[in-house]
């Protein structure tokens, strides 16, 4: 059976496999529970590799359409998930997105169009290759809508930049711009036009396809263990206390701030 979602598109051209996010109602490809559901099955779909379309590709680009690769959670949706069987249910879909990723063999090119935030933002750095438009971002503002940092967030961001700098970027939203993520190596390249992101994500995805596919991949999951154990660390102890804070008032708050365009007043509870 082929890969059936309504907010990612997936195509073949040789070796490689481009998944697009394309969510028709969010032009900035904002993350509700469609979404949040296409990709939890995206990552499952590339990790079995058994259909016709993903079998023996030897690279896949992740990218999205517009102006962003995604822009995090929806705001519309936050209030469904106050009930604890909605928010219990994100947490197992949610966990299974990031794990399902890095269980993906083939190595994964993320073609960064524009902002990568939250959900967006962990699935971006856990792909293998993070190509930029200079204009793009990579965001995880978790603490600024009242939420522990979920989705993977808090063991990847120390994972690749130490501690310190994971803090300040996690606890204060602080945006990861291409430029600096090009310097610290996060990134492997930048474009000047976001147009020719897709361009040099597939010349990245052809070189790679040109590699011995065993040992290629060999590699990636030898690599990707040590993401696991940072992820045993603190992934279902992030995604705990996050699923508490959707109940709390300061949650509510930002929700409402952000709907009436002022800044929030947050009390602790």
């Amino acid at each position: 059976m082929g890969f059936e979602a309504d907010t990612i598109r997936i195509d073949r051209d040789g070796h490689v496999v481009t998944a697009t996010i394309d969510h028709p109602e969010s032009a900035l490809n904002a993350v509700d529970a469609r979404l949040h559901r296409d990709l939890a099955s995206l990552f499952r779909y590339l990790k079995q590799g058994s259909d016709e379309t993903i079998r023996d590709a030897r690279a896949i680009v992740l990218t999205g359409a517009g102006r962003a690769f995604s822009a995090g959670g929806d705001m519309a949706w936050f209030p469904e998930l106050r009930s604890p069987h909605r928010v219990s249910h994100l947490r197992r879909e949610g966990k299974a997105i990031i794990w399902d990723q890095l269980d993906v063999e083939v190595p994964i090119v993320c073609a960064l169009n524009g902002p990568a935030v939250g959900l967006g933002a962990s699935i971006a750095l856990m792909c293998d290759v993070i190509v930029m438009a200079d204009s793009a971002t990579i965001v995880d503002p978790h603490v600024q809508v009242g939420l522990v940092a979920g989705d993977g967030g808090a063991a990847i961001w120390p994972l690749l930049l130490g501690p310190l700098a994971a803090k300040r970027h996690l606890m204060l939203g602080m945006p990861l711009t291409a430029p600096e993520a090009l310097r610290l190596g996060v990134a492997a390249e930048v474009c000047a036009a976001a147009d020719d992101v897709a361009t040099a994500a597939r010349a990245w995805a052809d070189r790679i396809a040109a590699q011995a596919p065993l040992a290629v991949q060999g590699t990636k999951v030898a690599v990707n263990q040590q993401l696991k154990q940072a992820l045993l660390t603190s992934f279902d102890l992030s995604t705990a206390m996050e699923t508490l804070c959707f109940s709390s008032d300061d949650h509510t708050e930002a929700v409402a701030a952000f709907v009436e365009k002022r800044r929030p007043d947050f009390t602790g509870t």
